[in-house]
């Protein structure tokens, strides 16, 4: 795999998201809590206006805590991404917010992985 670099850095009340690409995939990691006052910084991590084909993946081992401001930017995101030709992974979710996930049903069509490599993985 290729190194990872750095194409910038997002900060927010409390949720931190940096992107990379890996390998031609974004990788937007994240960490703090997703909620209504942050969700913006997740939203500008997983846009992918203009990028036809664009796979990302939400890398949310940081992630303390997700509402539903977040399951919603992610159910966007992984529409219009689909839409375009791409796709949105999660990855390494914790246990919180890997419930949260499960209970709306989310886990049912976005694609989670257990792991950032597994979510790399084709």
């Amino acid at each position: 795999m290729a190194d990872a670099e750095t194409t910038g850095t997002e900060h927010a009340e409390q949720l931190s998201a940096v992107v990379t690409d890996r390998d031609g995939v974004r990788v937007v990691t994240l960490a703090g809590e997703i909620d209504h006052h942050t969700g913006d910084t997740l939203r500008r991590g997983l846009d992918g206006t203009g990028v036809p084909g664009l796979r990302v993946v939400a890398d949310m081992h940081q992630v303390t805590f997700m509402d539903s401001s977040g399951i919603n930017i992610l159910i966007a995101a992984h529409t219009a991404l689909m839409e375009a030709g791409g796709w949105l992974r999660v990855a390494a979710a914790r246990n919180a917010v890997k419930r949260t996930l499960g209970l709306v049903g989310v886990d049912a069509f976005i694609d989670c992985r257990d792991t950032l490599e597994e979510a790399l993985a084709d």
